[in-house]
């Protein structure tokens, strides 16, 4: 970390200049903080099993997620939030643990997750320190919630929103990534939403990202709208945006395409995404991106080939009993050129108890193409969130 010390460090001076100034004078503040605010708990049970036809074993992971933390309440508008997270494997026949399997993106470690002061008066926002960046669909910029430990940010962030508008910009100077592996980087996030208008809401943003360690730029700019209407007794959902993306070496573009409909509590969708190439040299990079949620859970395309990657894909969600279902089917291709990259199906089947436990299944099969392996994903897992 350059610009910031680390989060332990950071904090605890954080605090004591963002809350002396409300406490001064105040008796009862602090009692105050203390009695409005909040312990946070989050324990994930995950059962993980990697079958890719290769020369390593299946593996085989049982781990355990502990997140652990309190919030305090509010002095005008001034809150401090401390979150720690440890990650314990009960079985550990997994790559990362050991190479002879295959892998499952889960090592044993443990961290301060979030560390942060965040400010709020009459839409504007502000949070400063290790914190959670989530932008739209996190497409572009997200937590990697799905892994145990999650993707966080050493960053400052500002907001404002209205009825209308939502405006974020944040600058990140160290990333912290689900492999206890922390970057130095320079990015600039800027992000606007307008929906002030009935058919959708539109959004802008431009991410300016800059690794510290070899200077190397990635700058990308673009524009959703997404949007759903009623008519009749349906609902008609659509989705389109699109960004360029230019490195110190290469541009190349991004395209997402989604039109669905619901019906009687069925979502039926069809979807084209295409991360392009630049001559088949250079393919449209997504690092900050929750990557898990898209292009297939068996996370295949994890790094966009150089020849670019198409994902058209069909899904469906509904409910049934109370249990909350989804479906995918993807068939993937390259931007440039014509390469069976494959196919693959996903399912998932989660339900919630009560107001802290969610349980859920998971399973996801990938069929090669020209080149690569086939490979099938399974999960089980029991969460309990305070």
């Amino acid at each position: 970390m350059k610009h910031f010390v680390s989060a332990n460090r950071l904090i605890l001076p954080l605090a004591i200049t963002a809350l002396s100034a409300p406490l001064a004078g105040t008796a009862q503040a602090l009692p105050t903080v203390i009695s409005d605010g909040k312990l946070l708990a989050d324990l994930r049970l995950r059962y993980e099993s990697n079958d890719t036809d290769d020369a390593t074993e299946k593996a085989t992971a049982l781990t355990l997620r502990s997140r652990l933390g309190a919030e305090s309440g509010a002095i005008n508008g001034f809150k401090v939030l401390v979150e720690v997270e440890d990650i314990r494997a009960l079985v550990d026949e997994y790559r990362v643990e050991d190479p002879a399997y295959d892998v499952v993106a889960d090592p044993v470690d443990n961290e301060i997750n979030r560390a942060q002061i965040s400010y709020s008066n009459a839409g504007f926002a502000a949070i400063l320190g290790r914190q959670r960046i989530l932008l739209d669909n996190t497409r572009f910029v997200g937590n990697v919630g799905w892994r145990q430990n999650e993707q966080t940010y050493d960053a400052v962030k500002l907001g404002y929103k209205t009825a209308d508008y939502h405006a974020q910009y944040a600058f990140i100077d160290q990333v912290n990534d689900i492999t206890f592996t922390e970057a130095d980087v320079s990015h600039h996030l800027l992000n606007i939403q307008y929906s002030g208008f009935k058919p959708g809401s539109l959004t802008g943003y431009a991410y300016l990202l800059k690794d510290d360690a070899t200077d190397a730029k990635n700058n990308t700019f673009g524009a959703r709208f997404s949007g759903k209407q009623a008519v009749n007794d349906l609902s008609l959902l659509y989705t389109a945006e699109y960004a360029l993306q230019k490195t110190d070496d290469f541009d190349a573009s991004y395209l997402a395409l989604e039109a669905g409909v619901v019906v009687q509590g069925i979502t039926l969708a069809a979807g084209f995404e295409s991360l392009g190439s630049d001559g088949g040299a250079y393919g449209f990079q997504t690092p900050l991106a929750t990557k898990h949620a898209f292009n297939g859970w068996a996370d295949k395309f994890l790094v966009t080939p150089a020849d670019g990657l198409t994902d058209t894909y069909v899904k469906v969600t509904t409910a049934v009993a109370g249990v909350n279902l989804l479906a995918f089917y993807h068939d993937y291709g390259s931007d440039q050129g014509s390469a069976d990259k494959g196919s693959e199906v996903n399912f998932q089947a989660t339900k919630g108890f009560g107001k802290y436990y969610t349980a859920g299944l998971k399973y996801a099969a990938y069929s090669k193409g020209d080149a690569g392996a086939d490979t099938d994903k399974a999960w089980l897992w029991l969460e309990a969130k305070f």
